[in-house]
């Protein structure tokens, strides 16, 4: 189980992602379509004025289950040993563990 502090920290990432992401959008889009270069670094300068954790970029997945962020398997949103149990009691669809 990872720290409660992390989880905590990823859900306020999430939180601020949401909130931001209309603007973030706007601005790059108008960073685009800017014409003069002069107009470009004012408006970089506005986007650099969105707070860091706004940025979909420093978001990471973790395991719903347990919150550990490392081995997550995206198709699942599980890491390695949540997916491990879940397949060998069988709550996974189509998944079971192989033997040879």
């Amino acid at each position: 189980m990872a720290k409660q502090s992390m989880i905590q920290r990823e859900k306020k990432r999430e939180l601020l992602c949401l909130k931001y992401s209309n603007k973030r959008e706007f601005l790059k889009n108008e960073l685009k379509n800017a014409p003069t270069y002069r107009e470009k670094l004012d408006i970089y300068k506005k986007l650099e004025k969105l707070p860091k954790n706004s940025s979909p970029v420093r978001k990471r997945n973790r395991c719903w289950a347990t919150g550990r962020s490392r081995a997550y398997y995206s198709d699942f949103g599980l890491s390695r040993h949540v997916l491990r149990e879940m397949a060998h009691e069988g709550l996974i669809p189509g998944m079971r563990k192989s033997s040879w």
